[in-house]
């Protein structure tokens, strides 16, 4: 999977924020780009328009969304590992978010670029070929 994830750069800007189940609107939910319910309120992944627009923080940090392409198999071995790891190796933090079709990387966006490159170069490495 690792060639053939192919990282793709949004150019939207994301903040990660919460709000309590009560608050938990069908526009909070539409405009979200992620979710998950937790012990401590709701965890939202949204574009900083659209938590400005919420009425929900949009303070930094900010991320960079990259996805990655490949059709990742929930059940697949190694992909997160080898991205996650190929980005702290650089010192880059990333948040990684699985979803049904494709993975994703949330990274600060001033380490945007240079995690692209990182994932490009991971991509094209000859040690990946048969991953």
């Amino acid at each position: 999977m690792i060639a053939q994830m192919h990282p793709m750069r949004d150019p939207d800007v994301y903040v990660f924020c919460t709000t309590s189940p009560e608050a938990l609107s069908a526009q909070i939910v539409t405009q979200s780009c992620g979710l998950f319910r937790e012990a401590e309120g709701v965890s939202l992944i949204l574009t900083c328009e659209a938590a400005q627009a919420l009425g929900l923080p949009s303070a930094p940090p900010h991320f960079a969304r990259i996805t990655l392409t490949v059709h990742s198999a929930l059940e697949g071995v190694g992909l997160t590992a080898a991205v996650a790891g190929a980005l702290a190796e650089a010192g880059i933090p990333c948040n990684m978010v699985a979803g049904f079709h494709h993975d994703h990387v949330f990274v600060p966006c001033a380490e945007a670029d240079r995690a692209m490159q990182i994932l490009e170069a991971l991509q094209d490495s000859p040690t990946t070929g048969s991953r």
